[in-house]
This record gives structure tokens, C-alpha cells and sequence, in this order.
């Protein structure tokens, strides 16, 4: 099977040598190069590139992995080879200058060459994106609060679930959840440190203006909740803003 982006390696090496700075900024980053460098090329990039584990002289394993390769000019005039990998792998060809891109935002910002991208503003994903998380965390709930011994025709469902399945089984459930959701929320707290202002003001999508109105919130509180609730609609939802902005600050600078 032919490799797309390997026949387009041609045309994307003559454009990158149009960016050292980038290429540095990888070979520095992903290809972590401790010499000083002052000039480096790319001469190859390749989708399939079979890697072995080697023990004791013979081959145990073999993974492909995605990588381009850069010739690094160092400081002392010595050249040396660096392989980048390319992780997660590209479908496809479409997927390179979005990629090269994203890392080259994630080099520069990690080597102090650009500030991180700040997020001003909680702005939750599409309700049609909350609809699912929201139905399975209420139904969980109300499967865990239903008074099994009562008569109310409302928990009759949820006693059925119960014979069905079992208590310890709902049970389990609900601490999985929880746990997750915790989890979640640890997440997305730490993106918060890293991107977000302390308060700022509230945008919603239009779906949610009805419900949600209000002037000024604790913007990491307000992800970190929402996530607790939701899940990983609202990180998600936040990485993906943060990963726009970064690629906004490099095009910036471009």
C-alpha cells in the first residue's frame, strides 16, 4: 500500500526549509536535542516506519510509527540525525499542516518561545453534545437514590433494574461514575491552571442561553463543576479551545 504522505515529501521538505526556526523547534522539543543548534533541514517524513525492539541482538518486537527525520546543523559545525515521532499517527496527507502546526505551537510553547494560549471566556460544548452525558449521569443517580423497599410508582422502574441486575451492580456503577467524573475534574482543573483566568465573563451557545445567565463566574470553577456533572464533553470541549488558540498565536507570528 502506497504511503501519501511519503510521495508528498518532496514538497513538504522544500516548504519546511522555508522554517528553520520550526524544524529547531522540533529537533529541541520532540527530538530532545540538549546541544545548541544552529540550522536544521528535514529529509524525510514518512506515515509507515517499521521500528524493532532489539534483545539481546535479535529483534523481539516490531511497531510502525510515524516520524519525520531532521539533519541538525549543531553549534561545534557537527551534523546529527534526529527522528521526531508523529504521535497520535496522521490518516493521511490532509492531516499533515494541521499536525505540523499543533506541534509546532506545543515546541515553541514548551521552550518558552511563545506563552501558553489563555482561554478569557467558559463557553460549554452543544447541547446535543450534553444530551448523552446528561441522560446516563441522571439515570445512574436515580438508579443509586431509588428507595427500593417504597411503593412510589416513580422508582418502579429502578427496582426493576435492581431485580434485574442486582443492587451491588447499580452500586458499582455509581462509584465508577463517580470516580471517573473525579478524575475528569482533576483534569480539567489542571488545564485550567495552565490556560484560564481566575473570573471572567460567561458565553454559551445559543441552545443554552435560556438556561444558563450569568455576568461573572469562577471560570475554573465553572469547568471544573461542569465536568464533575458531564464529563469529558466539557475538557474535551476545553482542550480542543486551547489547542485553536495555540495554532491562532503561532499564525500570529508566522
Amino acid at each position: 500500500m502506497s504511503d501519501p504522505v511519503a510521495e508528498q515529501s518532496g514538497f513538504l521538505r522544500k516548504y519546511m526549509s522555508g522554517h528553520p526556526d520550526t524544524l529547531v523547534a522540533y529537533a529541541k522539543w520532540f527530538g530532545k536535542v540538549a546541544e545548541p543548534i544552529t540550522s536544521a533541514e528535514m529529509t524525510a517524513i514518512d506515515t509507515k516506519v517499521s521500528l524493532y525492539t532489539y534483545r539481546n541482538a535479535h529483534a523481539t518486537d516490531k511497531a510502525d510509527r510515524q516520524s519525520m527525520t531532521l539533519l541538525c546543523t549543531l553549534k561545534n559545525g557537527t551534523k546529527k540525525e534526529v527522528c521526531v515521532p508523529i504521535d497520535p499517527p496522521l490518516k493521511g496527507y490532509d492531516d499533515v499542516k494541521p499536525r505540523l502546526l499543533d506541534m509546532k505551537a506545543t515546541a515553541q510553547e514548551k521552550l518558552g518561545m511563545i506563552k501558553a494560549p489563555h482561554i478569557a471566556s467558559f463557553h460549554p460544548p452543544p447541547a446535543s453534545a450534553l444530551v448523552g452525558p446528561a441522560i446516563l449521569v441522571g439515570s445512574i443517580i436515580y438508579l443509586f437514590l431509588a428507595p427500593i423497599d417504597g411503593r412510589s410508582q416513580v422508582y418502579e422502574p429502578a427496582r426493576l433494574v435492581h431485580s434485574v441486575v442486582g443492587t451491588k451492580a447499580v452500586n458499582v456503577g455509581m462509584y465508577i461514575l463517580a470516580a471517573a467524573h473525579v478524575l475528569e475534574a482533576g483534569y480539567t482543573s489542571t488545564l485550567c491552571r495552565k490556560h484560564t483566568s481566575f473570573f471572567t465573563g460567561v458565553r454559551v451557545s445559543q441552545s443554552l442561553s435560556s438556561i444558563v445567565d450569568l455576568a461573572h463566574v469562577n471560570l475554573q470553577a465553572a469547568y471544573v463543576l461542569s465536568t464533575v456533572v458531564f464529563g469529558f464533553p466539557i475538557w474535551q470541549n476545553l482542550r480542543a479551545r486551547i489547542q485553536n488558540a495555540r495554532i491562532d498565536s503561532v499564525m500570529k507570528v508566522q
